[in-house]
């Protein structure tokens, strides 16, 4: 980080959305290793609004983009007010306000004098004293000179305690003029309220204001905080001495007591939540952050009373000869049906809630077109919905039918929440969730919430895959439970002579060692134990040999996964390598750094996070087909659309896709996946892992790695334990809890 001072010559840019700047500085000493041929300097980055010929100090770290030279990448601005007649009349007309010009400026200073600025800072309606300025525009002025000076001390407030141009903008969007009050007053309420900033940057801003380590609002905020982790960790709740002693970890707190009693207090206020659950036979005293309290009640409330009550189709179901109607229904649709798939096409009609579930190529697709045929033989409205818009975009063409995301089906709007609540329920009589086991908590209680208690519900999904990213274990505690009638389809069906990827996969799931002899079409493992090496081999079978055998493309066809972010073979190196290998630099290719990441004309990239505004969900691949450094706009070809995405929001929901995490292709199918698995993955070797890394493959399947590695992850069939309430709550007998 380097700081220099100097004065504004030219705003080339200014977004006054985001405050994203390009500007043209004269600096104070020359600086001809940074300046261009007129000794002006280019600053970039987000900083409020500057006038020409305003005297700022800035800092920042120098870069060299590819199109247009060094530059400052900002990270603080710190204006400085002129003292001299000269400099004060040129910084009132510099544009800070829209209205004062040079001519209205000289009226202003004339009548003020030395003293205009403070006066203007502190009486900005006195403007109404200059002879010359009409009072209805001096009130006008006043009124604009007062936002743009809370703009600017807001920012140089929180610049002071270690707060980015970048974020000090956000958080003056969501607090507007009383941002400083309501950080001075608690700076935790900032991760809590403004998208972006977590506890961590919040207890950063509080340590530098001089808040104690052992401050009751640092304890509070800690506490929400340790939950948070352990949610994105998958649970819905913690038990109180783990909570205490994450909290602890997390604040390097000694004393215990300090967090006891700011648990104490925080319980008694309401802002968490305590139940006492019976656990594997033993009470268990669980602290809940008040939402997932509140949808584990709801969830196991409303899908307890959706399976209890009759439907039209239950009591239509009771009327049929199943066995003479299902064997019907197959020679129509020239499909046999085994006693298993049988019994699950009936129980999605005689039972409110059923699951069905099973690994690749045991028929759950077959199953789930023929309920689909049952329901529009019988005349029965369904809709069709997934998780992800992946997961959607299979299920429509497994079934030749529309399928939706489940926010879309629901009508989610992010100010708003879902259309189809309990008030207005999704008019269907049936809904069939895909890819069930990606479903979380959050989302479950919002789906049972918006259906009516007739309509029937089928999860259908492979319960042996990873569990959500989100909090919760749903699909497994609904199986469970015994609340749903459960099909498990264990037959295997689609197996080709030579093909090893569905044997491999439920090899791998009964615990035995895949088959790595190359023997097979479509599954292959390149021996190489060393990850530098291995990465190397990698970039090479997914650049030359792979399109050379089969002829898949690398960019479209070609899905590298690995069960690791960091290490030479983790999923942030290998995306470095393969954009090298796939799409490098050229003067001829745009790019354009973006915190950490280059994002060139050409790369593959993944939507982060689901952008309702945008229509483009978490997890949809797309490819950059533009950069534009007018407009700071980076255009996405993502699926049949073009997404434009300012450089902020690239820097928020984009990320690199020639390869993933594992987590991340849920609910995805991919004709190529290369899988690099070495025991440097030791922490992440699970077998429901590889499992899963295995069945998001149509058509081959490369690993590069060990043996060994590959023999760790099969043995550790630990699924990692979560605390969940759920399966209790649907299991307990009526009345109060434990």
């Amino acid at each position: 980080m380097e700081t220099f001072t100097g004065s504004v010559e030219r705003i080339t840019f200014y977004n006054d959305q985001n405050g994203y700047s390009v500007i043209k500085v004269r600096p104070d000493r020359k600086m001809p290793q940074y300046a261009s041929r007129d000794g002006l300097v280019t600053v970039v980055g987000i900083m409020p609004e500057l006038g020409i010929g305003e005297e700022v100090e800035f800092h920042g770290q120098w870069i060299e983009d590819p199109r247009y030279g060094m530059q400052m990448r900002v990270e603080t601005v710190q204006p400085i007010q002129p003292t001299s007649r000269a400099g004060i009349i040129r910084y009132l007309s510099s544009g800070i306000v829209k209205g004062i010009g040079e001519r209205r400026a000289e009226y202003i200073v004339d009548y003020f004098g030395d003293a205009t600025l403070e006066i203007l800072n502190k009486h900005p309606e006195r403007l109404k004293e200059v002879p010359q300025i009409k009072p209805a525009l001096a009130e006008a002025l006043a009124e604009a000179w007062e936002q743009n000076v809370n703009v600017r001390q807001t920012m140089i407030f929180l610049q002071g305690y270690g707060v980015s141009s970048k974020m000090a903008n956000r958080i003056h969007a969501v607090y507007g003029t009383e941002t400083i009050n309501k950080v001075k007053d608690n700076p935790y309420t900032l991760a809590d309220e403004v998208h972006g900033i977590g506890f961590i940057k919040a207890d950063s801003i509080a340590r530098n204001m001089g808040m104690p380590f052992d401050a009751p609002e640092r304890l509070r905020a800690g506490l929400g905080y340790a939950l948070g982790k352990l949610s994105q960790d998958g649970h819905t709740y913690a038990p109180r001495q783990v909570l205490i002693d994450t909290t602890c970890d997390i604040l390097q707190v000694d004393n215990p007591q300090l967090v006891i009693d700011a648990l104490d207090a925080q319980l008694s206020a309401n802002r968490l939540k305590a139940d006492t659950l019976l656990i594997d036979g033993q009470a268990v005293h669980a602290i809940y952050l008040p939402a997932f309290h509140r949808a584990e009640q709801n969830a196991a409330h409303d899908l307890r009373e959706i399976a209890s009550m009759p439907s039209v189709i239950t009591e239509a179901a009771t009327k049929i000869n199943w066995q003479a109607f299902l064997a019907e229904l197959a020679q129509h649709n020239n499909i046999a049906l085994t006693e298993q798939q049988q019994s699950a096409v009936k129980a999605a009609f005689t039972s409110k809630v059923s699951v069905l579930t099973g690994g690749p190529g045991t028929g759950k697709t077959t199953t789930l077109q023929m309920v689909i045929a049952a329901l529009e033989r019988m005349d029965f409205s369904y809709a069709l919905a997934s998780p992800t818009g992946r997961a959607a975009k299979r299920l429509s063409e497994a079934t030749n039918r529309e399928a939706a995301t489940i926010h879309r089906l629901f009508g989610f709007k992010p100010d708003e929440g879902f259309e189809f609540d309990a008030d207005d329920p999704l008019p269907v009589d049936m809904l069939i969730i895909d890819e069930a086991s990606m479903i979380d908590l959050m989302l479950f209680a919002n789906v049972l919430r918006g259906i009516s208690t007739e309509t029937h519900l089928m999860l259908v999904g492979d319960v042996d895959q990873l569990p959500s990213v989100g909090a919760g274990n749903v699909l497994r505690d609904v199986i469970n439970s015994r609340v749903a009638y459960v099909t498990r389809l264990d037959t295997i069906f689609r197996q080709e002579e030579n093909s090893h990827i569905i044997i491999n996969a439920h090899r791998v799931n009964n615990g035995k060692n895949p088959y790595l002899d190359n023997r097979s079409n479509d599954f292959f493992f390149f021996r190489e134990e060393d990850p530098f090496k291995a990465a190397e081999l990698l970039v090479e079978v997914v650049t030359q040999r792979i399109p050379r055998k089969f002829g898949f493309d690398p960019l479209t066809d070609i899905q590298v996964l690995s069960p690791m972010y960091r290490g030479a073979s983790g999923v942030d190196k290998l995306n470095e390598a393969l954009q090298h290998a796939l799409n490098p630099g050229s003067i001829r290719r745009a790019e354009k750094k973006i915190g950490h990441r280059i994002f060139r004309v050409g790369d593959k990239v993944m939507q982060t996070r689901n952008n309702y505004e945008k229509d483009v969900f978490n997890g949809d691949i797309g490819f950059i087909r533009a950069i534009d450094d007018n407009d700071n706009i980076i255009e996405v070809h993502m699926g049949q659309d073009i997404i434009y995405y300012d450089y902020t929001e690239a820097a928020d929901e984009l990320i690199h896709a020639y390869c993933i995490s594992i987590h991340r292709s849920q609910g995805s199918e991919y004709p190529v996946i290369v899988l690099p698995i070495l025991t440097q993955h030791y922490m992440m070797l699970q077998r429901n892992l590889i499992y899963t890394a295995i069945t998001r493959a149509r058509d081959v399947v490369v690993m590069v790695g060990n043996r060994q590695a590959v023999q760790m992850a099969v043995r550790n069939n630990k699924v990692e334990k979560r605390y969940s309430g759920l399966l209790y709550r649907l299991t307990k007998p009526s009345g109060k809890l434990f």
